[in-house]
Formats: structure tokens, C-alpha cells, sequence
């Protein structure tokens, strides 16, 4: 792209959109720049155009996102056939593990939730189509970062915060590198409290009629009732019917 195509006040309107979250659904002019790393004059500027626009509330001190800036979000899934399509197949498989599905994508050092069928709450907080997770530590994201070139997915990871959510939690690069590889080779990630405690997850990739990776499927369980162990043997033949459906259906 030339460099004269690129609208940079509007990237950085985004930046500041970007920078409320779950755990930030209030921010003032200083936290959104503390957070954006761009200058407090910018902020307001964009903070204040969303607040006209109607995309935040402002109450003299802090801004909040409106339910209108779901139009952003809604432009996407309704463009793209693939989480209507998904659906109906995650809400069979949901139904016959007993436990609660999803489909995400890869995107950047995390994975979007695309759709979901929940049976009960497994983790902390409220996984909705829209939400966000790190890809190196979730099921999910080891399938899609298995399926790039080990290449690119070292450069995910260097761009990535490798926290340590729990003591299970692998954040050594290495370690991750060997575990992509292990999950490239047998076909599936499985997750043992490394995300969250209590929470133990089994995924595959989802693949096109070409056999390229396009998205990851998942069974979430409470680990107090299927410990990791048992997450194969219960869950991975119902994922690879769901996955074998799917592929004829998901053409290039």
C-alpha cells in the first residue's frame, strides 16, 4: 500500500476503539492514551467524535462504548457466510458432547469467537461471538497457529504477551514451537488449565474442501468434571465427524 492510501487519523480512531475491553468498559482521556501510546489531544479528538457519532457515552469524565459500535462487528459476520454456516453444526455437537462449542479465527496474536453454542458457563468470563482470547494458551489458537509455517507462527508469538495465567500455562516459545508441532502431527490441541484454572478444552481446525485451515472448532469442559485426561477419548471423534462435515461445505 502507498503510503499516501493510508488515513492515519482514522487508524488511530480505531486504536482508541480498540482500547476498551471486558475489564475497561470506562475510560477517561488519560487511560485511553496511557493505553493507545498516542498523545491526549488525539484521544479527545476521536473519543469526542465517537460521542457525536453515537458511538460512546461521555458523562464529562469518562467515555463508554454504545450498543451501536456492534454495527462495526455485525458488518463482518454478516458479510461472511462462514459463522452461519457454522452454527447449526456446533449446536448438534454441543447437544451430543453435553458441553459447550465454538468456532474462532485467528487474528493477529489472538483468536475471535465467530459463533458458539453454549450449555453452561465454564470460564470466568462470558465468551460471546466477538470475544477474544490469546491465541498461544487457548485450544483454539494452537490449532490455527499450528497451521502456519513455523515461521510465522515464532513471529506471533514474539509479538505476543506471554503471560502466565495459571501455573499450567506454557509461555516459553520453544515449548509452544514443539507444541504446534505435536498438534500439526496428531490433528488436535488440548488444553489443560493454562488459560484459566478450571477449564480444560480440546480443539481442530476446520478445514475447506482443499484442506486449508480456515478456522478452529472447540469443546469446552470444567475440568472438576473431565479432567484433561479423558478430553480425547470423550470429545475427539464428535469434532472430526463435526470437522468431516464441514469440509465439502467450506469451498475456496
Amino acid at each position: 500500500m502507498r503510503e499516501t492510501d493510508f488515513v492515519s487519523g482514522f487508524a488511530r480512531g480505531l486504536k482508541v476503539i480498540e482500547a476498551f475491553g471486558e475489564t475497561r468498559q470506562r475510560l477517561s482521556i488519560a487511560e485511553a492514551s496511557k493505553l493507545t501510546g498516542l498523545d491526549r489531544a488525539t484521544v479527545r479528538r476521536s473519543l469526542l467524535t465517537l460521542a457525536e457519532l453515537g458511538y460512546a457515552d461521555y458523562d464529562g469524565k469518562f467515555f463508554t462504548l454504545t450498543p451501536k459500535i456492534l454495527r462495526l462487528g455485525h458488518a463482518y459476520l454478516a458479510a461472511t457466510p462462514l459463522p452461519a454456516l457454522l452454527q447449526p453444526h456446533l449446536d448438534t455437537l454441543s447437544e451430543k458432547a453435553g458441553q459447550s462449542a465454538s468456532a474462532s479465527v485467528l487474528d493477529g496474536t489472538e483468536i475471535v469467537y465467530i459463533a458458539r453454542a453454549a450449555q453452561r458457563r465454564v470460564m470466568s468470563i462470558n465468551l460471546t461471538p466477538g470475544s477474544r482470547l490469546p491465541a498461544y494458551c487457548a485450544s483454539m489458537g494452537r490449532v490455527l497457529l499450528a497451521a502456519l509455517s513455523e515461521s510465522e507462527a515464532r513471529a506471533v508469538l514474539a509479538r505476543s504477551e506471554l503471560k502466565q495465567n495459571t501455573a499450567k500455562t506454557k509461555t516459553d516459545p520453544e515449548d509452544l514451537i514443539e507444541e504446534f508441532r505435536r498438534v500439526r502431527a496428531e490433528g488436535y490441541a488440548i488444553i489443560d488449565q493454562e488459560l484459566e484454572i478450571g477449564l480444560c478444552s480440546i480443539a481442530v481446525p476446520v478445514e475447506n474442501d482443499r484442506g486449508e485451515t480456515i478456522a478452529a472448532i472447540n469443546i469446552g469442559a470444567p475440568a472438576a468434571l473431565v479432567p484433561a485426561a479423558e478430553m480425547k477419548v470423550r470429545y475427539l471423534k464428535l469434532l472430526k465427524e463435526t470437522q468431516a462435515a464441514l469440509r465439502p461445505l467450506l469451498r475456496r
